[in-house]
């Protein structure tokens, strides 16, 4: 397989208006030394930086930088250790992994505070290995909110990542690989989260059609399962300058009863797409997709689908590069609904153009 990875691009200013409404300044305080500098030094994103189109640069494969703890509150090297401090760990903590393999399938229950959250860190070199593709979440916060997750990696199980009902975490810088399913998945009305700056590649290993990169809310057909037969109101969560790639459906599958997020900044390669048409599929309300770059898609780019009455609407497209190498259009906005393919949008290589409704200036 042709592993692409792109270094990741610098960090950009939201508005203060939704960094409030969206994070609140405890969650920005709550990322890394390095993210908060890029925040502190990057303009926001501007249309003229997206509004002409070029080719992808040839991306260079770079590691993980080390991620620090600051002072941990415990050093873990084993997966006894780790399953013993995930246990014991309060509002506050820092648990820094080691170097190494740890085998099993790992959760967090507790939960720290906005002003104290919990971090578990470690090096790409520290490895969160489930031991198996086709079983388990290699690690699951099970109800816990406000984690930091920074660093390391997470490889070989069914679903690598699994939030549920968490609120107030950052998943940053994260290694995630060689999946079963989806990489990484928010759900059950986990709100307020980041997802920032991670590498995700081949997912889908166990079934292709499980194999997005990111995945935000839950699907209406499992609704009864999940949310007591109700939207699942995974809502404002970010999803924010990650590389994407290798995965057999779409790298960000945003799910119907979500609403308020923002996809921006990142890079998205679908040359390993078998099981969706798009890079992005946006289901939920209010979402607003940004900054992106998308290279080789089956069919379309960027997708807007109404699956369920109300849902599937108010959705903006703006400043996102789409150079698709597909059949299909650039932005498919289907229904169009109130959704917005803004004209700082650009795309190449698709076969039936830029979008299926005018562009909004």
């Amino acid at each position: 397989m042709i592993r692409i990875i792109r270094s990741y691009p610098v960090f950009a200013v939201v508005s203060a208006a939704v960094a409030g409404a969206v994070l609140g300044a405890a969650i920005i305080g709550g990322l890394s030394a390095a993210s908060r500098e890029r925040l502190a030094a990057d303009a926001p994103l501007a249309v003229a930086e997206t509004a002409a189109p070029a080719a992808t640069p040839t991306p260079t494969p770079r590691r993980q930088a080390a991620a620090s703890c600051g002072e941990p509150t415990v050093t873990v090297a084993d997966a006894d250790e780790l399953t013993e401090a995930l246990g014991n760990a309060a509002a506050g903590d820092a648990i820094e992994l080691v170097a190494g393999t740890y085998i099993g399938n790992f959760v967090a229950e507790n939960s720290g505070t906005a002003d104290a959250p919990i971090t578990l860190c470690g090096t790409a070199d520290a490895i969160l290995d489930g031991g198996d593709e086709s079983h388990g979440y290699v690690f699951h916060l099970d109800g816990a909110k406000y984690w930091h997750l920074t660093g390391f990696t997470v490889t070989n199980g069914q679903k690598g990542l699994m939030a549920d009902t968490t609120v107030g975490t950052i998943i940053e810088g994260l290694t995630v690989n060689h999946i079963g399913d989806e990489a990484i998945h928010l759900r059950k009305a986990s709100t307020d989260n980041v997802i920032v700056g991670n590498t995700i590649s081949d997912t889908g290993l166990r079934k292709p059609k499980f194999g997005e990169g990111i995945y935000i809310g839950t699907a209406e057909s499992n609704w009864c399962d999940i949310s007591d037969c109700s939207p699942d109101l995974s809502d404002r969560n970010r999803v924010e300058f990650n590389t994407i790639f290798g995965t057999t459906s779409e790298s960000v599958d945003i799910k119907e009863g979500t609403s308020g997020g923002i996809v921006k900044g990142n890079t998205f390669d679908g040359s390993f797409i078998v099981e969706a048409d798009s890079w992005v599929d946006v289901k939920g309300n209010d979402w607003t997709i940004e900054g992106n770059v998308g290279t080789t898609s089956p069919n379309d780019g960027f997708q807007t689908h109404e699956i369920v009455d109300g849902w599937g609407t108010g959705n903006v497209f703006r400043g996102n590069t789409a150079n698709v190498n597909g059949p299909g259009f650039g932005f498919s906005l289907t229904p169009v609904l109130h959704n917005v393919a803004d004209c700082s949008n650009t795309t190449s290589g698709a076969g039936e153009g830029f979008s299926n409704t005018p562009c909004s200036p």
